[in-house]
């Protein structure tokens, strides 16, 4: 009877040893995880911004480089050939600031939009530089400086053209040569060149060029469709839209990153990719929408190049950077609401605290004016 006890004692004894020794590990577990919940906290806190950026990385913005240049002799009669592109109609914001020379090759790309599609389509300029040309006896430089201007334009004007990769199109320039005088005459075309397509790496043809269209519109059109009439509500469902849809890509190594469809589609991309995907959108709702490229410093004091917007609201001007409200969150933490609306519809004196805008879309390019905001 005595063992009997004994052991139902034990038996009793062991149990509540076992009973308090989870009773330890669930509250020590429990501590555990809001030590980690608060140091994601802080973590998320002190390195708001900083995934976005490293000290090595160039590009997060693209770059348009001087065109390649092909001067060849040519025979035909085609030299004397003038195109009339004075019928197209443009009224855009980076486009108004151009000369006439540059114009006339913007408007070149507009009447030929639908044939650069295929990425092979000769867009031909006819002999409107062949003056130029002569009085530099055929140096292009100055044609070149031309032709940046416009492209830069031309591509940041329209968000819509993201297929087109401007560094894979030549200007090719056909001299022809009087036999008796010497005499030089020149016409210009923008072509192939020596390459294959000047579509970018992620299309190869027109029809994959209109799928991908067909798909942004359709995405533009739902955001539209939601429009209130309120310029500072439909400004901010287009912010928030983004900022709630887009992954910020932190390698810079998946397709159309800097580009509308990257961003509304893929639902990837980089700062570039918001930019234009927030004018896009914005400038269907007939709200005015430029974008900006400069420099963003972080908190961490890490500069990188940087896009971001300048939008009008009620006849005034304001910056919003759709990227900086859309902050990469570690550890499994929560964006607060205020995270994402700090660079949102700010004067200069708050935005340009870290961000320094230049007007140079391209290293020796063309200066541009923004608004004033």
């Amino acid at each position: 009877m005595k063992n009997l006890f004994t052991k139902i004692l034990s038996i009793i004894v062991s149990l509540l040893m076992a009973i308090i020794f989870v009773l330890f590990f669930v509250l020590g577990f429990n501590e555990l995880k809001k030590d980690e919940e608060v140091g994601a906290e802080v973590t998320n806190e002190s390195q708001e911004f900083v995934s976005k950026f490293s000290s090595t990385s160039k590009d997060t913005v693209e770059d348009i480089e001087t065109p390649k240049v092909l001067v060849q002799e040519v025979s035909s009669s085609d030299i004397e050939r003038q195109i009339d592109y004075e019928s197209v109609e443009v009224d855009k914001f980076l486009y108004n600031q151009l000369d006439e020379d540059e114009k006339y090759i913007y408007k070149a790309f507009e009447k030929n939009k639908e044939e650069m599609k295929t990425g092979t389509a000769t867009v031909e300029l006819g002999d409107y530089f062949n003056d130029i040309l002569k009085r530099n006896d055929g140096d292009t430089e100055i044609l070149r400086k031309v032709y940046q201007s416009a492209v830069e334009a031309y591509t940041y004007d329209n968000p819509d053209v993201f297929y087109l990769d401007p560094n894979k199109m030549y200007l090719t320039v056909g001299t022809k040569t009087n036999q008796t005088t010497g005499e030089k005459n020149y016409e210009v075309y923008v072509d192939i060149g020596e390459g294959s397509s000047y579509l970018i790496d992620e299309f190869s043809s027109r029809e994959q060029v209109n799928n991908a269209l067909a798909q942004v519109e359709e995405m533009k059109n739902q955001l539209v469709s939601k429009r209130t009439g309120n310029t500072y509500q439909d400004i901010k469902m287009v912010h928030d839209y983004l900022v709630d849809t887009i992954e910020y890509d932190q390698t810079l190594s998946k397709e159309n990153i800097y580009n509308i469809y990257g961003a509304l589609i893929n639902k990837v991309c980089v700062c570039e990719g918001y930019a234009r995907s927030f004018k896009y959108i914005l400038e269907a709702m007939n709200i005015p929408c430029v974008i900006v490229v400069g420099t963003g410093t972080n908190s961490k004091g890490q500069t990188e190049r940087h896009a971001w917007n300048y939008v009008q609201c009620d006849g005034k001007w304001y910056a919003v950077d759709v990227t900086w409200d859309d902050p990469v969150v570690r550890n499994g933490g929560q964006v607060r609401n205020e995270d994402k609306v700090k660079y949102f519809m700010k004067s200069s004196q708050e935005f340009n605290a870290a961000h320094s805008p230049s007007n140079q879309f391209t290293t020796g390019g063309k200066s541009f004016k923004y608004p004033d905001v």
